[in-house]
């Protein structure tokens, strides 16, 4: 029988299906989170981090350019072919959260910037992070903030009409948004939570239709065409954005992510 806590197959196809649109239009809108992610954990000439769950490479990118040896993985083939074009110089692979390729003390740091939260069994999957940083190195979990006030809150609610009701008991998109949620997360996996803070990373966008693209890339989305059809999501984000559109016909939503900064318990 399949291992139902790896996702890789389910992953690689929903984030893969519009890789271009992911790697043109939504990623850079996080951008102000990968440079913090990056500050936090210090990484820099010589560190050896690792991106899970890296998409088109963007932070990956970015931690070469500081001279780290940079490594990504994530489930969507196509989103490597970009991120490796981007960045030769780094290491990329295809694979599973739940079981990563790399060796005990691998890397100094981990990363996963929303990221766990799909993986099949992401406990398991967050210690796998704290395995391939042995006990001195540093993991990054990256999440939505707390959805009260975040505007990038609506455009997540604009969809769920299309989703199927959530197993009793599943875990939603702000389940990691409390910082106790959070904290107990890192340490059911082995970690000792060092920091916690918030970044603000607006989704900013020349137009309402470059908007949809970029939110119609997520996996998410592209399950929800899979269920309701690809016009009937397109349509519920252009009225969802309408409120967003500014005089110049630019959109801006404002979005905040939380970040958590830990390390192996035996390391405290």
């Amino acid at each position: 029988m399949p291992d139902s806590s790896k996702t890789s197959e389910v992953n690689g196809r929903l984030w893969g299906a519009r890789a271009e649109d992911w790697a043109n239009h939504q990623e850079r809108v996080h951008a102000p989170v990968y440079r913090a992610v990056l500050d936090a954990a210090r990484v820099g000439a010589g560190t050896r981090y690792l991106d899970v769950g890296c998409g088109s490479g963007m932070a990956v990118n970015m931690a070469s350019a500081r001279g780290a040896s940079a490594t990504g993985l994530d489930a969507a083939e196509d989103l490597l072919k970009i991120a490796s074009s981007r960045t030769p110089a780094a290491d990329f692979h295809a694979g599973d959260l739940e079981e990563l390729p790399f060796g005990d003390g691998a890397f100094d740091v981990v990363s996963g910037i929303n990221a766990f939260q799909y993986a099949g069994n992401p406990v398991a999957a967050l210690s796998e992070a704290r395995r391939v940083v042995g006990d001195r190195g540093t993991v990054v979990v990256v999440t939505w903030g707390e959805p009260d006030g975040m505007e990038a809150a609506r455009l997540v609610a604009a969809i769920r009409p299309f989703m199927p009701p959530p197993p009793p008991g599943a875990p939603g998109p702000f389940a990691l948004s409390q910082e106790g949620a959070l904290r107990g997360f890192a340490e059911s996996a082995g970690l000792e939570p060092v920091e916690i803070f918030d970044v603000d990373s607006p989704f900013e966008y020349p137009d309402i239709e470059t908007a949809v693209r970029g939110l119609g890339s997520a996996g998410v989305a592209v399950k929800a065409m899979e269920l309701a059809g690809e016009d009937a999501v397109e349509e519920a984000y252009r009225s969802a954005l309408e409120e967003f559109l500014q005089a110049d016909g630019r959109v801006r939503v404002s979005a905040s992510f939380r970040c958590l900064v830990a390390r192996p318990a035996t390391a405290m």
